[in-house]
């Protein structure tokens, strides 16, 4: 039987090469992280489709709740991966002047192969939920919301 002690001293000597692996870890997943929410921003302001389409998973489902102006039903607007990409082929935010861009990219929670990510644009803020998906960080969802002018 192995006595307690020896399993806790064990662990103690153990703990600290432990830690470091997963801190790196998830400081390569932060980094890759920031990556693939400044290639969906960066990608819309200058309409290059290549970097978009890296940082979008291909099942990508991003949403908008609609509320009419005079009152009514709210409804909720959706985009596709491909809708995405085809609105920045046609342009995207490239219209907007270079210095009132904005791409500030604030990573919410990591676990695991999933995280929560806040990125607040020049007009709005996307909620992205970004998921690594054959080794690399990809945007799955969005939920998004226009800033009040």
């Amino acid at each position: 039987m192995i006595r307690p002690m020896l399993i806790a001293g064990m662990l103690f000597i153990a703990a600290p090469f432990a830690v470091e692996p997963l801190a790196a870890q998830a400081s390569a997943d932060s980094a890759a992280i920031r990556a693939t929410a400044l290639d969906y921003a960066e990608g819309w302001y200058t309409g290059d489709t290549v970097r978009m389409a890296r940082a979008l998973h291909p099942q990508l489902a991003k949403r908008i709740v609609m509320t009419p102006r005079g009152g009514g039903e709210p409804r909720l607007g959706d985009m596709t991966a491909a809708q995405l990409i085809g609105g920045t082929a046609e342009g995207g935010g490239s219209r907007n002047p270079a210095d009132r861009r904005q791409a500030d990219v604030q990573i919410l929670d990591i676990f695991q192969n999933t995280a929560s990510v806040r990125l607040t644009m020049q007009d709005w803020i996307d909620y992205m939920h970004v998921a690594k998906w054959n080794g690399r960080w990809v945007v799955v969802n969005v939920l998004w919301e226009m800033k009040r002018r």
